[in-house]
């Protein structure tokens, strides 16, 4: 049944829900990803670990400002779609289960980079006395 309501929402909802799906993962991810190498070009630059440091968390924050209320009218397009269709309200959002899911995504995918592609091991291999 899940299927079929989420055919009905029509191609625009769908195409809503997977704008609203990357835009989440460009939060949980790009925004820190970016500003981090932002902010190592600046230390690189400039030698001060302040200004880098600076620079990045004044722009995860102004990201964050900018992309938060857009992830809102997003869903609130979405919401409007799906009452012009009939659907009722639930009293749960898209735009909830959407993070949800992509917070998970980002979960998933840093713990398999961090322990199949960086090197990384939870335990220390290399035990020398």
């Amino acid at each position: 049944m899940a299927v079929r309501r989420l055919l009905l929402l029509s191609s625009s909802g769908l195409l809503l829900l997977a704008i609203m799906f990357l835009g989440s993962l460009v939060l949980w991810v790009g925004v820190p990803l970016g500003w981090l190498w932002v902010g190592s070009q600046v230390e690189g630059a400039t030698q001060s670990l302040g200004a880098a440091l600076a620079v990045a968390i004044l722009g995860v924050a102004v990201s964050i400002v900018v992309l938060v209320p857009l992830l809102g009218w997003l869903n609130q397009l979405h919401e409007e779609l799906r009452v012009a269709r009939g659907f009722e309200s639930h009293g749960q959002t898209a735009l909830e289960a959407v993070m949800a899911v992509s917070a998970a995504v980002a979960v998933v995918g840093f713990v398999v980079w961090f322990f199949v592609f960086s090197g990384s091991s939870p335990v220390p291999l290399n035990l020398s006395y």
